[in-house]
């Protein structure tokens, strides 16, 4: 007898047809049954990756221990309980429902069952999202676009349940902190539901997601771009307090962003290199320089590499602050500013003062 997981796939259509694939080479796993509405469908699919094509969703029942639903969203509750109730353990494809009543009921559901039910947001198995996690400790401002041409398909669903949702949860997962207040507008265009939306969700953390998604682009986006505070190493401190805080030019490099552009392929990153390179290096040479003031104290070394700079911000200590001191670094802010402009990298000045 085969140690394998029985699987089965409801609904072999557009995102259907993947789970079957994908479960036909999972080691652990056997495609032994397919239903769909559309037989011919249904038959395509097992001729390609095995399994049995049933007529019942009894029948195809009896054959399986886990089951991937990947039909239309208004299914997902009448037969996720059919399925729970007798006790299949469920991948529902996202959204799990086009309610929170009919989700919050089949999480219930699986709960009371014993069962596994979870819910197919493939985004957040995607690597790019890996190197953000590792990158990504204190986010201030995250920007995402996800558009797509009309897919003619989940039209019982608007743009953000079918597309957006992918980044509601990702940003969630990234900034683990309570939702504050949420800006949102979306538009029907081609359909009866909205087909552009975008919103704006403030955290009690401070950060703010700013995310949009279309089904009506005539290009395909897929982009995720954060902005880290700057400070938030140096509110971590743990030196003598009060400091004063003066930021430097943005003329910094940092690194945080390039390897994600760098992950996701960013045209524009690699037409950037050779002056991302040039920043690197003038970034260095002037952090050194900053380093060499004995008036000044940068809790930034080198060897931290989980959070780059655009800019460098220096710590004066108090007993040192003068009017000359702060001369000095207005005078090198300049230098710096302008030997960038030589080699065409604009940079803009940015200092305040905070008390820490």
């Amino acid at each position: 007898m085969s140690n394998k997981m029985r699987a089965g796939v409801i609904g072999v259509g557009a995102i259907g047809k993947n789970h079957a694939r994908i479960y036909s080479e999972i080691n652990s796993a056997e495609l032994v049954a397919i239903y769909d509405t559309n037989k011919e469908s249904a038959e395509i699919m097992a001729s390609s990756y095995g399994g049995e094509v049933v007529d019942t969703i009894e029948e195809f029942i009896s054959l399986v221990d886990v089951v991937s639903i990947a039909t239309p969203t208004n299914t997902h509750r009448s037969i996720g309980e059919i399925l729970l109730n007798n006790k299949k353990h469920v991948l529902i494809e996202k959204p799990i429902a086009d309610t929170t009543d009919d989700a919050q009921a089949l999480v219930n559901l699986a709960a009371e069952k014993g069962c596994v039910l979870q819910v197919g947001h493939i985004e957040r198995f995607n690597p790019v999202l890996g190197q953000i996690e590792e990158r990504l400790k204190d986010p201030r401002f995250i920007e995402v676009h996800r558009l797509s041409p009309f897919p003619n398909r989940s039209m019982d669903i608007g743009v953000v349940l079918d597309l957006m949702i992918h980044d509601l949860e990702i940003v969630l997962h990234l900034v683990r902190s309570p939702v504050k207040s949420i800006d949102a507008v979306g538009v029907p265009v081609l359909t009866q539901r909205e087909d552009i939306a975008n919103a704006r969700i403030r955290f009690e953390s401070g950060c703010v997601a700013n995310i949009t998604a279309s089904r009506i682009s005539p290009e395909k986006m897929r982009k995720l771009r954060d902005h880290g505070a700057s400070i938030s190493d140096l509110q971590r401190h743990k030196g003598p307090k009060p400091y004063l805080l003066a930021d430097h030019p943005y003329a910094g490099f940092n690194q945080r962003m390039t390897d994600i552009q760098a992950s996701l392929g960013s045209e524009q990153m690699n037409r950037a290199q050779e002056i991302v390179n040039t920043r690197k290096n003038i970034a260095k040479k002037y952090l050194n320089h900053l380093k060499s003031l004995d008036w000044l104290e940068i809790p930034v070394t080198e060897k931290n590499n989980s959070h780059g700079y655009q800019s460098f911000p220096a710590l004066f200590k108090p007993e040192k602050i003068n009017m000359q001191n702060i001369l000095n670094i207005n005078d090198s802010r300049n230098r710096l500013m302008t030997s960038l402009l030589e080699r065409g990298i604009s940079t803009r000045p940015a200092t305040h003062a905070v008390h820490m």
